[in-house]
């Protein structure tokens, strides 16, 4: 213990080394005794831990890391794409039984072991490091796309085009990498962007499973699977976010485009900001050739020779105007958009870039450092302002660096909180809070100063010696951060209005309560002008006839989906103010979203019905297409955030509408046009996220069921999570027929199926895979969140208790009331719940779900109580009429553990 003692005592974090220690020799002895043989292995190891408790994390569940990375330590070279290629090979060779997209974002985090501890030692510069951690991303980028590639040439065969000589040739496809990704500055937690580009249309060479296809549509394909396989969610999450809203028409252009399109767009249609865009980029996966073809076509519409220096200035500005309209204002700083931070340093190189590289092609190069030596070359900067910002660069992006790998989240934020502040300072190697402020105070106004320089602006530059925290607020709030980010975005924004007294009270009223519908307007500023005031009064809407009314009007696909997003945004906007003015209670606000989901749906369907025709030139019926509903949607409780659980069915009985398609092919299509209408990201956002996965076979069943193969799998295959789920369902819209008569008979099947199995190996099953679901969705939370859908005594407990009761009994759902709370008195009635835990399970439902609703209103999709946001806390504690955050607690803590007790004495665990 000596030794332990000695070797943590110098770092930034002991006590969370220690705890390491302590909990890792618990875990893994006969690891221990490896280590206590390799002194500089277990410095090292515990060096990580007091930096990053993520890291801490990944080595506990991994303890076979320390092996592999007693070998890598020894070299601190940059590894190259090539070789992550060769590492991740042998990676998934050893670990061929997980999926794909696991197995991608767990070799990334293996990696990030190795960097960082080469981060924190000093063995690399900042350009080693960030360009080590982008070519971690290309690896992984191009190892999927050469899955998600073997996967449709299987399914369609090869794209083929034709070459001047008209010759046959494969088509080319390349994975553009744009932003820190695409000069090679990515951060621990970026997301990555990226654009899709292929070389030529044609059609593939069929032979595969599915025949022939466009060669547009196969990339389209190519693009969404490779985007699933590096960005898709897990338990252990992704190994990217997969940012792909930058390609050509934003939101609403195809996933890939082919380089003549993409030359066309930039060179008649992108505005400037897109082209500043191209400053970084780079092929980082695929065929490199399709990018050189297609950059060189472009630098000339980038770096336009022509544009004055007064314009590139403007342009620029406008777009670090853009994301100061977005921010809002915290206390603390933020060291990537924060005034002196590293986005100004990025827009200063890239202003000048773009002011003199048209005339100079030297100067555009895509790594921000480089191009700083290069424009003090040109003596475009001074040589005192570049040491200023090489400075302020390395100190910034190492502070980002260390604040990310805390927790691994995509953070950029200082907090003035001391003791969190003295921790991140003794991460960067200083002593005192006083000296920390002091650095990042006069690294910020070194690179104000050069930004106000070059932009021609007036920014007043606080400092002194004695530099406090509060004076590094003044440099990362605008200059008055006292104005609403939403009436900043109306201001600057095509749909200027002349607000009223009533309607900036609402404004103030989102911003103080419901930030993430702040948000929202910020992002859409058209939408201010339908809020309702506080002196309104709630009418029923038919949201079924005004989403309809609103595409019908429309004939091109798209334009149909930005009209329907729009109208749904106002509506959901419209929910939320009456919500925030208390004018419909929860029970309404729940039941309103399950009616614009259902009109959703519908409006979904119909647009899908109409894109088939088309397609397939076929007459619109039969379609006998239905939608049926799991989760909040079956049970009638949908919420801010909630996804749609869905099934798709179609009847198997009655012939396929197109000619030459089996229905699995005809209504698999079907599935994916209605899913990409609710659920695909457009520059208008999205509707709902759409969740499939309990369908027949999960991921690996098709997207839509015959009724027949579905009624037969829940009778035969089905698994008893499988029936839980279906306790709820519901036939929600499409072929009216179809969907209730289905919701009947598989609700019998369920019910049946049910009374038939072991009612001992019922309840096993049941609290089996509640413990399970319970670690795999709560399990990181460790004390400073409190989970309370997924957590012990959650809102799963609950729903849990009630569905395994219902199996256990026989009891359906009532078609008339389907709610949990329903549930509860009906199973109270029925004798199958004593009156003690009806008392704990419907009273901890009523809190639960009240407290759950408000953390949606107020913070977004979450389902954690966020402990150490006591702001956040507060304005909680009000709105559910509790006089402090210690009393909502203490109720939580109650609540939780007389409804963990009563699913214990209902599963007799």
């Amino acid at each position: 213990m000596d030794t332990i003692e000695s070797l943590i005592k110098d770092l930034p974090d002991p006590e969370g080394a220690q705890r390491f220690y302590a909990e890792f020799r618990a875990k893994h002895p006969p690891q221990i005794k490896k280590l206590k043989k390799n002194q500089g292995l277990l410095s090292d190891i515990l060096t990580l831990a007091s930096y990053s408790s993520l890291l801490a994390t990944t080595i506990l569940q991994n303890p076979t890391y320390i092996a592999w990375l007693e070998r890598e330590r020894i070299s601190t070279a940059v590894k190259a794409k090539e070789e992550l290629l060769e590492s991740l090979a042998r990676f998934a060779l050893t670990n061929s039984q997980i999926e794909t997209n696991v197995m991608l974002a767990r070799f990334r985090r293996r990696e990030l072991i190795r960097i960082y501890l080469k981060d924190i030692r000093r063995l690399g510069t900042i350009t080693e490091i960030t360009e080590e951690i982008s070519n971690l991303a290309d690896a992984v980028l191009e190892y999927a796309l050469g899955i998600a590639r073997q996967d449709l040439d299987n399914r369609f065969g090869i794209p083929l085009q034709k070459d001047d000589n008209d010759r046959t040739a494969q088509a080319q496809f390349c994975v553009v990498a744009l932003g820190k990704l695409g000069s090679k500055e990515l951060n621990y937690s970026s997301d990555i962007d990226v654009l899709f580009l292929f070389s030529e249309n044609g059609t593939t060479s069929g032979g595969g499973s599915r025949g022939k296809c466009s060669n547009k549509q196969y990339f389209i394909k190519l693009s969404e699977l490779t985007t699933n396989l590096v960005g898709g969610l897990t338990g252990e999450g992704a190994a990217y976010r997969v940012d792909v809203r930058l390609r050509p028409h934003g939101r609403v252009g195809p996933l890939a485009i082919s380089e003549k399109e993409a030359v066309r767009y930039y060179s008649e249609s992108a505005q400037m900001w897109e082209k500043q865009v191209l400053i970084r980029s780079r092929a980082a996966a695929g065929d490199d050739q399709v990018f050189h073809r297609f950059y060189k076509k472009t630098a000339a519409q980038v770096f336009a020779a022509h544009s004055t220096v007064e314009e590139a200035l403007r342009n620029v500005r406008r777009s670090k105007e853009k994301i100061d309209a977005e921010k809002f204002a915290r206390n603390g700083y933020d060291v990537k958009l924060g005034k002196g931070g590293i986005r100004e340093i990025e827009f200063i190189a890239q202003a000048l870039q773009l002011a003199y590289g048209g005339n100079d092609p030297w100067l555009r190069a895509g790594h921000t450092l480089i191009s700083l030596s290069r424009l003090a070359d040109r003596r475009l900067i001074s040589e005192p302002e570049l040491t200023g910002l090489f400075d302020a660069y390395d100190f910034l992006r190492r502070l980002e660096h260390n604040v990310q790998m805390e927790h691994g989240l995509q953070t950029h934020f200082i907090p003035d909180d001391s003791e969190k502040r003295l921790l991140i300072a003794q991460r960067m190697g200083i002593r005192t809070v006083a000296e920390f402020d002091r650095q990042l105070l006069a690294h910020a106004a070194a690179v104000t100063e050069v930004f106000s320089r070059v932009f021609h602006e007036d920014y007043a530059i606080p400092g002194g010696d004695d530099a406090t925290g509060s004076d590094l607020n003044q440099i990362a709030r605008k200059p008055e951060p006292d104005i609403n980010p939403i009436l900043v975005s109306i201001e600057k924004s095509e749909h200027d209005q002349n607000l009223s007294g009533r309607q900036i009270e609402t404004l103030k009223k989102f911003s103080e309560v419901a930030r993430p519908f702040a948000e929202i307007l910020a992002a859409n500023p058209d939408l201010v002008s339908g809020l309702p005031q506080r002196s309104d009064e709630f009418t029923p809407k038919n949201y079924e006839i005004e989403l309809n009314r609103a595409v019908d009007g429309e004939a091109v696909y798209s334009e149909k989906l930005a009209v329907l997003r729009k109208k749904w945004a106002r509506f959901m906007i419209e929910i939320a103010a009456f919500d925030l003015f208390e004018k419909i209670d929860l029970d309404q606000v729940k039941t309103i979203q399950t009616s614009l989901a259902e009109a959703s749906i519908k409006a979904a369907i119909g647009i899908t019905q109409k894109v088939l025709g088309g397609e397939f030139q076929t007459a619109l019926s039969p379609f006998t297409f239905g939608v049926l509903g799991l989760g909040k949607l079956g049970g009638g409780g949908m919420d801010y955030g909630s996804d749609l659980d869905l099934v798709l069915i179609y009847d198997d009985e009655k012939p396929c509408p197109a000619e030459g398609l089996t229905h699995s092919q005809y209504y698999s299509r079907a599935a994916e046009i209605f899913v990409t209408t609710l659920s695909s990201l457009t520059r208008d956002g999205s509707l709902y996220r759409v969740d499939l996965r309990l369908r027949p076979d999960g991921k690996n069943g098709a997207p839509a069921v015959g009724t027949g193969a579905l009624c037969s799998y829940l009778e035969s295959r089905a698994a008893v999570w499988e029936w839980l789920a279906y306790v709820k369902l519901r036939g929600i819209a499409g072929c009216s027929e179809i969907a209730e008569s289905t919701e009947f008979e598989c609700r019998k099947t369920v019910h049946q199926s049910a009374s038939k199995y072991d009612k001992e190996e019922l309840r096993n099953e049941t609290w089996g895979i509640r413990k399970r679901l319970e670690k795999e969705k709560s399990g990181s939370a460790k004390g400073k969140e409190i989970d309370i859908k997924f957590g012990e005594g959650g809102l799963q407990d609950i729903y849990f208790a009630i569905r395994y009761l219902q199996l256990r009994d026989n009891l359906p759902d009532d078609p008339e009331n389907r709610s949990s709370q329903n549930s509860l008195i009906m199973l109270l009635r029925n004798g199958s719940l004593n009156e003690e835990d009806f008392r704990n399970l419907s009273e901890g439902y009523k809190f639960l779900s009240a407290l759950d609703h408000t953390l949606r209103l107020t913070a977004g999709r979450s389902t954690r109580v966020p402990l150490a946001n006591g702001k956040l806390l507060e304005v909680i504690s009000k709105r559910m009429r509790f006089d402090s955050i210690a009393e909502l607690l203490e109720t939580l803590t109650h609540h939780r553990i007389t409804v963990r007790t009563s699913f214990e004495n209902i599963s007799g665990m």
